[in-house]
């Protein structure tokens, strides 16, 4: 007998999976209040070709995190929108740090390949060692390190 393994099915955060009644009861709200922050755009669920709303669990737990914020800490539903999206705008900055962070790791992991060494001898004439070598001691021990400019 074949096994199925139905975890491979299981809907994601972002499945909308959930009809407005049942996201209301999960929500511990009325369907009506949906209605309304979908109208204000506090939680803009999927639609299906009918146009009726299907509501995924993250969606649940933004409409609990707006109830809390209204009724435990008293924030106005134009408070809690403002709050919304600074909460978007820190977690697309975070993202595109990290994007940036990587660059700059890569810029900098292929500079320190290119890195190259280079002495001066007592006349003045420069010439290029191998990096971890040290000047041969009949030329100057000044040693400069060059790297390429970032931009």
């Amino acid at each position: 007998m074949t096994r199925i393994d139905i975890s491979a099915f299981a809907p994601d955060d972002d499945t909308p999976v959930f009809v407005i009644s049942v996201a209301a009861e999960l929500a511990g709200m009325h369907a009506q209040t949906l209605r309304q922050y979908d109208r204000l755009g506090l939680v803009t669920p999927s639609r299906t070709k009918g146009g009726g709303r299907r509501y995924s669990q993250r969606d649940v737990g933004l409409l609990r995190e707006i109830q809390r914020l209204s009724q435990d800490e008293g924030v106005s539903l134009a408070g809690i929108a403002r709050i919304l999206e600074l909460e978007n705008q820190v977690t697309a900055l975070r993202a595109r740090v990290a994007e940036l962070t990587d660059q700059v790791d890569a810029l900098e992991a292929g500079a320190g390949r290119l890195t190259r060494v280079f002495s001066v001898s007592p006349t003045g004439d420069v010439y290029a060692t191998r990096l971890g070598r040290r000047p041969r001691t009949d030329r100057s021990q000044a040693l400069v390190v060059w790297s390429p400019p970032r931009h």
